[in-house]
């Protein structure tokens, strides 16, 4: 029996590592052994101690191997037909950037209704090793936020900085607390070498300065410096634009911000900012010009808005089980192309009246998705900068483009290997032909049948993956979820209730 536990944790680390792009060579330098250990493990032929199951669990940022709560698998049955109506919970990355804007006011910061999330669990465990006090108030996910008198930089949590891309947001409000500071590289989804130069473009008018060396970004900042002329981003991103917006912030004079993103998150941000006392305009728009204050301590409350991801992510479910479910709360703003386009495929629905989000500002509509023939577009689905088709929501027109008649040419050319992962999409049943790192050719209808899975790295097309074995024949089996959890909150209970049939469950 024993042997057998080691050669199913072995097997559960070579999945593992495998998809994080690591030869056996780079996780033994990680973990400071040698090559032929990692080999023995995989293998099943090496005894380990639990501090190595911890470490190697940290070192592939992946639960496989992790001690302690929360399910690492999933087994699915189908097919499923959904039914009855589901709230969408507010924004996933709207959340983190408010986390870190946070660190922008003095004062108390109050955050409703915050997706509890691994993503936004490893921010709060960076902010408590500063110094900062977090504590949820009650079931509804608020939020409280009450930062030290000085922040005890030296001493972040290098292990859950490491576990978020986001830490990189807290460039812009640090410039401002401190001279000197380290923050550890940022991790997250493995979709491919992200560089920070953007973000060093947009924050060196403010004085910031970065080297990169040994897994961390040491900055430096030549303080009362500020912005000459107007931030032209190289690249309109959304944590770029986000990381500009905190810097000027704190500021006092004007801050200018050209080919800004005008994507969900950040308008969520200017909001917030502006409940700061922070003088934003352009909200919206590629072109933001802030004013900001010399200091920021004021007790805020701020509620950020829907999540329109999760709402393709569930308008997606409905469509590839051919289920007719109402989804409430979708931001309208943030959909309109992506309804457009389902419609052009021969989506039928239904759309409430607009309502407003609890921010204020925010237009909601309430969509009961319709039993649909989907055919083909005629044309390539590709994202863009908003308000165009969102770049996280491409990877659902996989799923819904495999059960839709004719070709469909995705191109994902943000990423350099995102859309590699929906060719898993294949073992599932579907025709998904990969024809660069870019570019996949979806042909449908598609006959699902179940299959055991390892999840990809990568949140979105994870959770494309499980939305297909939704509509699978038989029972599937999607391993290694903890991708999912750091951007979904219970997503799967949460589609139990709509009426899948979905069970947690663990190994070992």
């Amino acid at each position: 029996m024993t042997e057998d536990y080691k050669d199913r944790i072995g097997n559960l680390i070579r999945d593992a590592r495998k998809h994080r792009g690591l030869t056996q060579a780079q996780l033994a330098e990680r973990l400071g052994t040698s090559q032929s250990a990692i080999n023995r493990i995989e293998k099943g032929h090496q005894n380990l101690s639990l501090e190595m199951v911890a470490r190697i669990g940290a070192a592939l940022d992946s639960e496989i191997v992790a001690l302690g709560a929360g399910p690492t698998h999933l087994r699915v049955s189908g097919p499923t037909t959904l039914s009855g109506a589901i709230d969408v919970k507010t924004s996933k990355n709207a959340g983190v950037a408010l986390l870190c804007a946070s660190l922008l006011n003095r004062g108390r910061t109050t955050l409703r209704k915050v997706a509890r999330i691994e993503e936004v669990n490893r921010l709060l465990e960076v902010l408590s090793s500063l110094g900062v006090q977090t504590r949820w108030l009650n079931d509804n996910n608020d939020l409280e936020i009450v930062p030290p008198v000085d922040l005890k930089l030296d001493a972040i949590d290098e292990v859950a900085a490491r576990r978020t891309r986001s830490v990189i947001m807290f460039l812009g409000p640090l410039l401002h607390r401190a001279e000197r500071f380290d923050l550890p590289y940022a991790g997250g989804c493995n979709l491919g070498t992200r560089t920070v130069e953007p973000h060093m473009s947009a924050l060196r008018p403010f004085g910031l300065d970065v080297v990169a060396t040994d897994g961390s970004y040491h900055a430096s900042v030549r303080t009362g410096t500020g912005p000459e002329r107007a931030i032209v981003l190289t690249e309109r991103g959304d944590t770029v634009t986000e990381n500009a917006l905190m810097a000027a912030a704190l500021h006092p004079g004007t801050t200018v911000i050209r080919n800004a993103s005008s994507n969900y998150m950040v308008q969520d941000l200017c909001f917030f900012l502006q409940a700061l006392g922070v003088d934003v305009e352009g909200v919206g728009s590629t072109t933001l010009t802030v004013t900001g204050r010399d200091q920021i301590d004021v007790d805020v409350d701020y509620a950020p808005s829907e999540d329109p991801i999760e709402a393709m992510s569930l308008i997606a479910a409905a469509v590839v089980t051919e289920s007719e479910i109402t989804v409430r709360r979708v931001p309208i703003e943030f959909m309109e192309i992506e309804l457009a386009l389902l419609e052009e495929m021969g989506f039928s629905y239904e759309r409430s009246p607009e309502y407003v989000a609890a921010n204020g500002r925010t237009r909601l509509v309430d969509i009961t998705t319709k039993k649909s023939t989907l055919r083909a577009p005629l044309d390539k689905i590709h994202p863009m900068p908003f308000p165009g088709l969102n770049i996280d929501n491409l990877p659902f027109f996989a799923v819904i483009a495999a059960v839709a008649d004719g070709q469909t040419l995705l191109h994902d050319w943000v990423y350099e290997n995102r859309a590699i992962y929906l060719t898993e999409l294949n073992k599932l049943g579907a025709q998904v032909k990969l024809l660069d790192p870019h570019r996949v050719l979806v042909e449908g209808p598609t006959h699902w049948s179940g299959a055991e899975i390892v999840c990809p790295p990568a949140l979105r097309p994870a959770v494309v993956i499980l939305l297909a074995m939704l509509a699978s024949k038989g029972t599937s089996v999607l391993r290694s979820t903890y991708v999912i959890h750091r951007g979904y909150e219970d997503l799967a209970e949460r589609l139990n209730q709509l009426g899948a049939n979905i069970e947690p469950f663990r190994d070992i």
